[in-house]
């Protein structure tokens, strides 16, 4: 019984981390990974899009998947951040360094919004600094934490 809740612990904390046990198995089964109990049900797996929506909450949260590979996979989203960064911009080359597809769609929406150079604030972000860190760093007279949780906002928004 104790293992069972061991494991059943672990699957969770895999799903909260935006990660599934398929991926993890570089499978792309359905099945229960090799350590789960026989009686405990797969694990959901969850659309590119919905595991961006999962990891934007919070610009320093999740590892999730590389943000170049979901936003070749949503074409949608892909054309909208576009508009919001300067003319040619390889979006392949602007989400490198994020740790998650969240953070990367809300550091865009903080450089339209500011008018902040989109490789300034992405050189402090991917760097180490929060979001909000960053923002008040390049914009001193901006209210940084609101323009942060603004941005967090609608890069969820964005990845629903």
């Amino acid at each position: 019984m104790r293992l069972s809740g061991i494991v059943l612990t672990a699957a969770v904390m895999l799903l909260l981390t935006g990660t599934s046990a398929s991926a993890q198995r570089g499978s792309r089964g359905g099945g229960p990974p090799a350590s789960a109990p026989a009686n405990m049900p797969p694990p959901q797996a969850s659309s590119p899009q919905r595991q961006g929506a999962s990891q934007s909450g919070s610009t320093s949260r999740g590892s999730g998947s590389a943000p170049d590979k979901l936003l070749n996979q949503n074409t949608h989203l892909s054309s909208g951040l576009k508009e919001l960064l300067p003319p040619n911009t390889n979006l392949d080359q602007a989400s490198s360094g994020f740790k998650n597809l969240g953070q990367f769609v809300a550091a865009v929406h903080v450089s339209h919004n500011l008018d902040i150079p989109f490789d300034q604030l992405k050189a402090q972000v991917v760097g180490g600094k929060s979001l909000g860190e960053a923002v008040h760093d390049l914009k001193p007279t901006a209210d940084a934490k609101a323009e942060a949780k603004k941005a967090d906002r609608q890069a969820k928004q964005d990845l629903k």
